[in-house]
C-alpha cells in the first residue's frame, strides 16, 4: 500500500514546519513501512545548521523516523483515529550526514507489541547507505 501526503496527513497530526514524510511507498498495517522525505534547501532548518555547510539535525532524522513508525500502527485496525506518541529511542547512531538534495529513505519494523504499545527497529538511509538507526518505543493513545 502506497500514501500520498494528503493521506499521512490524515494518519499523523503533524503539519508544517515539522511534517518529515512526504511518501509512504510501502506500507503493511502493524508491522511495516518504508518511506521518503525529500530534503530541500528550503527545509528551515538549513540557515542556522550549519551556514555554509546545510545539514539535517540528527534529531529532526529521529522525528522523521518517529512519523514515520507510527503509520503501521496507526494504520491498525484497533488503534485508527487515535494518535502515536513517542515512548523512548534506544541504540542510536547516526553514520553519515544527510544534506540539502538527499531523499531520505525511513524503514521501520515493528518488532514487538503489547497492548497499546509497540516498539519498532528504524532505519534511514540516503542512496542506499544507512544514515541513522534505532530503536523506538511508541504509546498509542486517544487524541
Amino acid at each position: 500500500m502506497q500514501l500520498n501526503v494528503q493521506e499521512i496527513m490524515e494518519i499523523i497530526p503533524n503539519r508544517y514546519p515539522i511534517m518529515m514524510v512526504d511518501r509512504v511507498l510501502e506500507l503493511e498495517p502493524g508491522k511495516h513501512v518504508v518511506a521518503i522525505k525529500n530534503v530541500t534547501y528550503n527545509e528551515h532548518f538549513f540557515p542556522g545548521h550549519f551556514p555554509g555547510e546545510p545539514v539535517m539535525p540528527g534529531v529532526l532524522i529521529l522525528e522523521a523516523l518517529a512519523q514515520t513508525g507510527s503509520i503501521p500502527l496507526l494504520k491498525s485496525e484497533e488503534f485508527e483515529g487515535q494518535t502515536g506518541y513517542l515512548g523512548g529511542i534506544d541504540k542510536v547512531k547516526f553514520r553519515q550526514k544527510v544534506v540539502p538534495g538527499d531523499v531520505l529513505r525511513m524503514e521501520m519494523e515493528i518488532i514487538k507489541r503489547k497492548g497499546n504499545i509497540g516498539v519498532g527497529k528504524a532505519t534511514a538511509s540516503v542512496d542506499g547507505k544507512v544514515v541513522c538507526s534505532a530503536l523506538m518505543t511508541f504509546i498509542i493513545g486517544a487524541k
